[in-house]
């Protein structure tokens, strides 16, 4: 009974950052979904601009420039929420360690969280970003479709 009153603080400690790691999966799926769809609109518009001319072409090919931004956005997300996640599981291993050795690893315990949370923080900047040029591409394809339409 005495090791099991040892391990309940480790483990109650251990529950933020699989907490944590729920969320970021959570966010990682979101990542992936939006890079397939990048990558779907990237194909469809490539093979579009094949058969385009003039400004509609040069339409295309801003598009195009744009959704690969997007993915360079993406990527460093999904890099940075991969790495979250990967401290975050140090990190569980570390609270496991050190309670089993009695080993006096506040200070690395304390960095791998402040590193998990850095790097989740800096995932969602980058999923931000991603989204305002999602949204800005929306806006161009829309402003180009009222002038096509008009003319």
């Amino acid at each position: 009974m005495d090791s099991l009153s040892l391990l309940l603080p480790v483990i109650q400690l251990a529950i933020t950052p699989v907490i944590l790691l729920s969320g970021m999966g959570a966010l990682m799926l979101t990542l992936t979904n939006r890079m397939g769809r990048i990558v779907d609109l990237t194909r469809s518009l490539a093979e579009a601009m094949s058969r385009a001319t003039g400004a509609e072409r040069a339409h295309l090919e801003g598009q195009l420039g744009i959704l690969w931004k997007r993915s360079l956005l993406i990527r460093r997300s999904v890099t940075a929420n991969g790495l979250s996640m990967l401290s975050s599981c140090v990190l569980v291993i570390v609270l496991g360690v050190t309670a089993l050795f009695h080993w006096n690893l506040g200070v690395l315990v304390l960095l791998l969280f402040t590193l998990s949370v850095l790097l989740l923080i800096a995932s969602l900047v980058e999923f931000l970003r991603e989204i305002f040029m999602s949204l800005h591409a929306l806006h161009m394809q829309v402003e180009w479709a009222r002038r096509s339409s008009s003319s």
